[in-house]
């Protein structure tokens, strides 16, 4: 009974997670600002947040876990910095539909660069799932007519290479601190964009709406995703993320009206069919296991 009530528990966090995620391109559609200024302020409220999860943490070892990321950790903080930039620029191109549909394909790309760096070696059913979640970004990428739809998607996958390049790198130096090594990528982000926004700041409607997305879409989600993740497999707890990718387009639409398109539709449905049929696997084993112990 514990056990189980512990997987409720991890699954509630888990969905939580996934919902504060899908709210990124909402709160970017709220905001009537130049993307310097929101990718500026929203990163500063992003790093003191996360600055909170780490104290949280780590408590009085706080200073040792900084001091321990090492020149893996260097290196992860201006990727984490040009991933956190990306998903806000791209949102702010292309429909947040088109963005998600991309992001969604992380688990082929992060397999690819794992094979690339240390030839951890995919399974055929990753290779079929790509090639299927590849046809999909295609179409999404082809249907494509104006510049700004073309760069958002460009920049999507950028995004994307990059939040794929932290996950294999977590695997790869599984003792980095992620909460310390974002918190920092995101005062690089902030430092990097003050002085390209214009002067002055925002009026007190727009802090609020910057604070929340810093917090929410970051600090909140990492956290609740970081709890929960340790009560489910990890095969489930991507199902549960793929929420993300689902929500992400329906709340711009029922607050917006933006519409996803046929080609999202068709596109990001290859997409999510590879995704799950990919996942589903982990989750079947790991079912499988929790009724033989």
């Amino acid at each position: 009974m514990a056990h189980q009530n512990a997987r409720v528990y991890g699954v509630a966090l888990v969905t939580t997670a996934a919902v504060l995620w899908s709210t990124g391109g909402f709160f970017v559609r709220l905001l009537d600002l130049d993307v310097w200024t929101m990718l500026a302020w929203r990163s500063v409220f992003a790093a003191l947040s996360l600055v909170v999860v780490v104290l949280i943490q780590h408590g009085r070892n706080t200073m040792r876990a900084v001091g321990a990321i090492g020149w893996p950790g260097l290196v992860a903080i201006p990727i984490a910095a040009t991933s956190m930039g990306s998903y806000v620029v791209a949102l702010k191109l292309t429909t947040v539909a088109n963005v998600m549909i991309v992001y969604a394909t992380v688990p082929f790309v992060a397999a690819g660069i794992a094979f690339a760096w240390f030839r951890e070696s995919s399974k055929p059913r990753v290779l079929l799932a790509s090639a299927v979640a590849l046809a999909g970004i295609v179409i999404v990428a082809g249907s494509a007519t104006h510049l700004h739809d073309i760069a958002g998607n460009a920049i999507a996958f950028l995004m994307t290479l990059t939040f794929a390049v932290q996950l294999v790198m977590a695997r790869r130096y599984p003792w980095l601190e992620m909460a310390v090594i974002n918190a920092f990528a995101a005062a690089l982000c902030a430092v990097a964009c003050w002085p390209l926004m214009p002067a002055g700041i925002p009026d007190p409607y727009h802090l609020l709406i910057l604070a929340l997305f810093g917090m929410t879409t970051t600090a909140f989600a990492y956290l609740l995703f970081l709890m929960g993740g340790r009560h489910i497999p990890s095969g489930e707890a991507g199902l549960i993320g793929l929420l993300d990718v689902v929500l992400g387009p329906f709340w711009v639409w029922l607050a917006f009206g933006e519409q996803p398109g046929q080609a999202a539709f068709a596109g990001g449905g290859l997409v999510l069919m590879a995704v799950f049929w990919y996942l589903s696997r982990e989750l079947r084993d790991g079912a499988a296991k929790l009724l033989i112990s």
